[in-house]
């Protein structure tokens, strides 16, 4: 069984069909990474599984339940984390108020909090200050410690790399390999090599559907399927 299923999705927005029948199945462990052209349809398919636009006709299948009718909340309460492409951060709050609230209880598990001060050393020299005050890469570091600060079965992370420096990238690329280790990954990238040295599988939406999916590997190997799906130069 998938983990995360998704049947038929399909998602209007307003007046437009952004999604035409999305059919995709993400097996449990490792990343997993959708790939696609600008405005083909990648962002409102991660808004659409946590619940923020609602499919119809279609369904989201979270370990085998049906979760489409769901609250955001209960969604997230499920154990799927989501880390949006503007990060979603509060500016005015601390790096230790950012990480509270994300909190199931309001306080910290010791052990947890050390791993991800491990990943990211950067939260840990600025615990206090205000996250409006980071660099870009370190707010993007906070917005994927606060998907993990609880135990999580499932993240959806949107274009973490965008806008980044070289040097971020590759800290953050050892940071998903350690989380990938615990949790599922759902990425949505279009920094194809960030992508290709993380993703195990892989799909490609185009037009709001599904058209090319396999192993990351034999995707990496086809310089003809990259060029004609992603535009990529061979």
């Amino acid at each position: 069984m998938s983990l995360l299923e998704l049947r038929g999705m399909r998602t209007d927005i307003g007046q437009y069909a952004v999604l035409h029948g999305i059919d995709l199945a993400v097996p449990e462990g490792g990343t997993f990474v959708l790939l696609g052209r600008n405005g083909a349809g990648k962002t409102t398919t991660l808004r659409s599984i946590m619940g923020l636009w609602r499919p119809s006709p279609g369904s989201v299948h979270f370990r085998g339940t049906d979760i489409s009718a769901l609250a955001t909340a209960d969604i997230a309460r499920r154990g799927i984390a989501y880390v949006p492409e503007n990060m979603g951060i509060f500016g005015g709050l601390t790096v230790e108020e950012n990480l509270i609230l994300a909190t199931a209880r309001g306080r910290f598990d010791g052990a947890r909090l050390k791993r991800i001060q491990a990943l990211f050393p950067a939260l840990e020299r600025f615990w206090t200050k205000q996250a409006w005050s980071l660099s870009g890469g370190q707010k993007q570091m906070l917005s994927v410690a606060r998907a993990i600060v609880e135990p999580r079965d499932l993240i959806l992370i949107d274009e973490p790399t965008k806008g980044l420096a070289p040097a971020i990238v590759a800290a953050m690329a050892e940071a998903f390999r350690e989380i990938a280790q615990e949790t599922t990954i759902l990425l949505v990238e279009q920094n194809f090599n960030f992508a290709r040295s993380l993703g195990s599988n892989m799909a490609v939406i185009d037009d709001g559907r599904v058209v090319h999916r396999g192993t990351m590997a034999d995707f990496a190997a086809d310089k003809e399927a990259q060029g004609r799906l992603l535009g990529l130069s061979a």
